[in-house]
């Protein structure tokens, strides 16, 4: 009973937080008034005490259940959304360290709320209370081979999102430099041809000052692919190990390496991908928005294989309706 409300307590304190952090940063997204009342500031704190607070309520689930809090869905989600926090406040201590802001809150402080907010929803209220581990589950790979698989996920998902954001970034971009073309041919041959010449004389100056007020956002989107590709090689690893760690959990357990179960084989398509991303990067032509484009695609195929493929029920990984291990 005293583990179980001190469970319920964390799970609503670091929520609470996490919510609190998301308006803040649209407080500063559309008042820019961070510098006035050091917002930015306050929004960091609560991720670190929303960081503790999960990772408080994982320690409370493990010692009350007796296994590590991976066994269903869940406990896969509160560990996610744990993951996202822990992203964080690596890259936070890192840049605080180089005196720069820490603008990827923006990306893993919503990823936390959604995930943290779907696992104490109403959909999974049976998977609350901690249950006996399935006899498939009983093993000491369970730790190993899940957690790489939850954190490669988180990581994948948090550089992806940050691939997303440059996308939006260039094209909206882009779409504006189009709409400002077609708008200027069509006053400039209604005017004839001396105010074309005119107006183009006019593009080639504003096109300095554009370039000069532009220049903040070259450096975000500069940045926002440094960073994507940082986290993407991380979740990469991660993922490697969680699946060779699997694939000898899987012939302990079924006397097979790899049986193409929908979980493996949505994996297998997971990996090949962001490693694809990967190879991209090698080459200089591919950076920025055509490895984006990338991981884009590998952001909607995580979904796939980390949840899509649990609600069907199905496969050797499957073990109910949203009574299943998320590995």
């Amino acid at each position: 009973m005293i583990f179980s409300t001190l469970e319920h307590i964390l799970t609503h304190i670091s929520f609470s937080v996490v919510s609190i952090v998301i308006t803040i940063h649209f407080l500063n997204l559309f008042l820019l008034v961070d510098e006035v009342v050091g917002l930015y500031d306050s929004s960091e704190k609560g991720m670190i005490v929303t960081f503790f607070c999960i990772t408080g309520l994982l320690v409370t689930r493990w010692v009350y259940s007796g296994h590590f809090p991976l066994s269903d869905l869940y406990e896969s989600l509160i560990f996610l959304s744990w993951g996202f926090s822990l992203i964080h406040i690596i890259s936070y201590f890192k840049l605080k360290i180089k005196k720069r802001k820490n603008n990827l809150s923006a990306i893993t402080a919503p990823s936390a709320i959604f995930t943290q907010g779907f696992a104490t929803s109403g959909l999974l209220t049976k998977m609350h209370q901690s249950a006996i581990l399935a006899p498939a589950l009983q093993s000491q790979w369970l730790m190993m081979h899940v957690s790489m698989m939850v954190l490669g996920y988180a990581a994948l998902l948090c550089g992806s999102l940050l691939s997303v954001a440059l996308l939006v970034i260039t094209f909206r971009k882009a779409i504006k430099i189009i709409g400002k073309n077609n708008n200027l041919l069509n006053q400039s041959f209604s005017f004839g041809e001396i105010q074309y010449m005119n107006e183009r004389s006019n593009v080639l100056l504003n096109t300095y000052f554009l370039s000069s007020k532009n220049y903040y956002r070259y450096q975000l989107t500069q940045q926002l692919d440094r960073w994507s590709y940082r986290i993407i090689s991380l979740g990469f690893i991660f993922l490697t190990i969680g699946i060779l760690s699997g694939a000898v959990w899987a012939n302990e357990a079924w006397g097979s390496y790899w049986n193409w179960d929908p979980k493996e084989t949505w994996a297998f398509i997971t990996w090949t991908v962001f490693a694809i991303y990967l190879h991209t990067r090698t080459n200089k032509n591919f950076e920025g928005v055509n490895s984006a484009l990338v991981a884009f695609m590998g952001f909607l195929i995580i979904w796939i294989c980390y949840f899509g493929v649990n609600l069907l029920g199905i496969g050797l990984h499957s073990y109910g309706s949203f009574t299943l291990t998320s590995n």
